[in-house]
Order: structure tokens, then C-alpha cells, then sequence
């Protein structure tokens, strides 16, 4: 069984215009609104491949209850740890033949009462699950060091830490003797981690492999770098393997890496092989992106994209 952790959710709310015009009124054609934060994006993903899933994290005021609302109209399980502060709204303009400016609220700060709270409830619940994922950034008030706490208590209890976060959190996690299971970097958060440059159109594969087995790494199971169009390239223990997906109608790329996460989660918690494994996460990925919605998959088409994904080792 999955948890998912998103420690700073979210309403997000996407406004469609023809044209964004600075300094004026505008109207918007379309508005929808969604439980966000990359974790719950996560956990839709995973409900909508029909496996078992819980969400946790922070969660609290009047825009909290309308989150569990949009929860609970998606069927989705949650074991939310309530503060008094009101969590935030991610504004996303959909503008000019598909470009998307974006306003991010900071959300709240977490006391240390609150902070306290939550690694208890993670403690007493953590074993009832094989595979927890950890997305997105931290909320004001938790230490960078916060995600190594909750990977040394998920070590403990011999589960599977799947971290998807970037910056100081993800260098952070690198430090300890205890490492997530996976980490899930793109190609812009592996060129800051590495002090190198890779995109996803100039993609050096030798100088990655080589990269990838920095000692930093230690310890970490499973990296997967998400490429975009290019698939992905994965290092599982000393293995390096290629994903090579098929080109698609992208219709928007907002939510695919936590589609990614959600098909690697649901992959490692079946104990699948790596190939199929890499092949139902790219799937995943790809259904997203086909998609207009965030964190949102078409399962019927699953299998028809699953068989056209390629893996191959390097």
C-alpha cells in the first residue's frame, strides 16, 4: 500500500484566457479548480490506476475543508494533520496559445508543536504501508533537513522512500547515511545538484552515467531523471537503463512528473521488474501530459501507450 506526503497543498485554480493583458481587466473563458500540491497529483494518479492510496501531509482552514471536499468527490482516502493556519492557493493563467503564467502562495508556517505532530503521526502509521512518496517543496517553519527525518523513520520501519523534491531539501537528503529509495530529479534539478548542464534537447547520456555514480549517491536504489520528450535515463543499483517514449499530442506537461512518481510507486509497491516498472511510469507521465488537467490519466488508454515505451539498457 502507498502513502503519499505533500507537505504544503494546495488549491490550484486555472484560469483559461485568449490573450493576458497587463494592467487591464481580464475575463476568464474557463476556471478550474483542484486539490493541488505535486503530492496530491500523486495520489490522484495512483486512484485513477485503481490501486489503494492515502494522502497525508499539513492541511487546515476554510480552504483546507474545500480541499478534502474535492477529495472526497475523487473517492480519495486522507489522513490529514490539521494546523490552525490557512494552507494556500497556486494561481495558473492559461494564456496566448498555451502559455502559462503562474502566482504561488507562500502557505503557512508550521510551529514547532505542529512539526512535532506530524513526525508522531508518521511514526505510529508509517508501517502500514510498503512505499511512501514525498513531493514537492517543505512549507515555512520545517528545516531542509525535515525530509531526512522522515526517511530515517521510514528506514526503521523498513519502507520504501520515494523523494521527489528539489534545492536544499533534495541536497539534504543526499547527506545522511540513511538515502531515499528513489530520487526523481529532472534535468534542470540534476544540472544544479551536479554543477552541470544538461537539457533536455542536449543530453550527454556518458557524462550522466558517470555523474550518477558520485559518491553522493550512495545508497540510493533507484535514480530516475525525467527528460521530457526524451523519456528518461535510470540508474537502479549499478544498472543504467534508457526510457524512450513515443512522440504524443502534448496538450499540457503541468503534473507528468507526478504522474511519473505515481506510476514508479505503484511499479516498486507490486515488486514489478525495472523494465516494467520505468514502462508504467513513463506511461503515466505521458497520459498526463496528454491531458489538460493536472495530475489526471485516461486508464483506458494505458496499455495502448505502456506497449509503445521502449527500455533500454546502457
Amino acid at each position: 500500500m502507498i502513502l503519499t506526503l505533500t507537505m504544503n497543498p494546495s488549491i490550484d485554480m486555472a484560469y483559461s484566457l485568449d490573450t493576458l493583458k497587463i494592467d487591464q481587466v481580464n475575463r476568464a473563458s474557463e476556471v478550474i479548480k483542484t486539490a493541488g500540491g505535486k503530492g496530491l497529483n500523486v495520489t490522484r494518479v495512483i486512484k485513477m490506476m485503481g490501486r489503494n492510496v492515502t494522502a497525508t501531509g499539513y492541511n487546515g482552514g476554510n480552504l483546507g475543508a474545500f480541499l478534502e471536499k474535492k477529495l472526497d468527490d475523487d473517492g480519495i482516502q486522507y489522513e490529514f494533520v490539521k494546523i490552525n493556519d490557512e494552507i494556500r492557493n497556486s494561481i495558473a493563467i492559461i494564456h496566448d496559445n498555451g502559455m502559462q503564467t503562474e502566482i504561488l502562495e507562500p502557505g503557512p508556517t508550521i510551529n514547532k508543536e505542529d512539526k512535532i505532530k506530524f513526525l508522531e503521526y508518521f511514526k505510529k502509521n508509517v508501517s502500514r504501508y510498503s512505499v511512501v512518496t514525498i513531493s514537492g517543496s517543505l512549507p515555512k517553519g520545517l528545516d531542509t533537513s525535515f525530509y531526512s527525518k522522515i526517511i530515517e523513520i521510514a528506514d526503521k520501519n523498513n519502507v520504501k522512500i520515494l523523494l521527489d523534491t528539489s534545492g536544499e531539501a533534495l541536497k539534504e537528503s543526499l547527506i545522511p547515511e540513511k538515502k531515499p529509495f528513489l530520487i526523481k530529479p529532472n534535468e534542470a534539478e540534476i544540472s544544479q545538484l551536479l554543477d552541470a548542464q544538461y537539457t533536455e534537447e542536449n543530453i550527454n547520456y556518458d557524462s550522466l552515467k558517470e555523474k550518477l555514480q558520485n559518491d553522493m549517491f550512495k545508497g540510493i536504489e533507484w535514480i530516475v531523471v525525467s527528460l521530457g520528450a526524451q523519456g528518461a535515463f535510470v540508474k537502479v543499483n549499478g544498472d543504467f537503463y534508457k526510457a524512450i517514449i513515443p512522440s504524443i499530442n502534448v496538450v499540457s506537461p503541468v503534473g507528468s512528473g507526478d504522474s511519473t512518481l505515481a506510476g514508479l510507486a505503484i511499479g516498486i509497491d507490486e515488486k514489478m521488474s525495472i523494465e516494467d516498472t520505468i514502462k508504467t511510469a513513463m506511461t503515466t507521465g505521458m497520459l498526463n501530459t496528454m491531458s489538460s488537467k493536472t495530475g489526471y490519466i485516461d486508464k483506458s488508454k494505458f496499455d495502448e501507450y505502456f506497449k509503445k515505451v521502449k527500455v533500454e539498457e546502457y
